[in-house]
């Protein structure tokens, strides 16, 4: 009965949102099947806040590119394809996508860049992300943008399967990282 009163801070300690403010690009990481963040950066850029986005994306959907695959859903949501940069790579998880990610926006010549995840996603990439960054002389600057994500609510995500799927895999992804496995 009291499920209402403490279930929604293990949602809300998930979500660490900077809000956006000019930078350099906005980048897009991998993972999110339904093209909210995406759509975020993309209003970012809309909004004067980057110029471009750079889209990560790794293989495996059916043998694509989720970048290659995510540009032409914001296309079809009507903004123009000169807007993103396809990043495709072959990472297999956040720490690993941030290092490529990094490496990426630092031959770039990027000092501050958004990153535009999902909510549920903002606390833990910007933790990784931080702490890589912060390993190169002079470091990146950075502010995490929350997207929306399908099926999750901070204050009510037990009651959707999905969410509860959701905060589970997060907290266990969180635990993971933060025991270094």
């Amino acid at each position: 009965m009291t499920r209402g009163l403490w279930l929604p801070v293990f949602g809300y300690a998930l979500i660490h949102d900077d809000g956006p403010a000019k930078a350099d690009l906005a980048v897009v990481p991998a993972g999110d099947f339904y093209g909210h963040r995406i759509l975020k950066a993309a209003e970012l850029v809309k909004q004067g806040y980057v110029p471009a986005v750079l889209v990560s994306g790794p293989a495996g959907i059916y043998g694509q590119y989720e970048s290659d695959l995510a540009i032409p859903f914001a296309v079809r949501h009507g903004y123009p394809a000169g807007w993103f940069i396809p990043f495709p790579n072959s990472s297999l998880s956040t720490r690993e996508e941030a290092i490529d990610i990094l490496a990426e926006l630092r031959r770039r010549n990027v000092h501050s860049f958004l990153l535009v995840t999902s909510s549920y996603h903002t606390a833990r990439a910007g933790r990784t992300y931080r702490s890589l960054a912060s390993e190169s002389a002079g470091g990146i600057a950075f502010r995490t943008v929350a997207a929306p994500a399908e099926f999750f609510l901070p204050g009510s995500w037990w009651r959707v399967r999905e969410g509860r799927k959701i905060v589970f895999t997060e907290w266990n992804k969180t635990v993971a990282a933060a025991l270094g496995l």
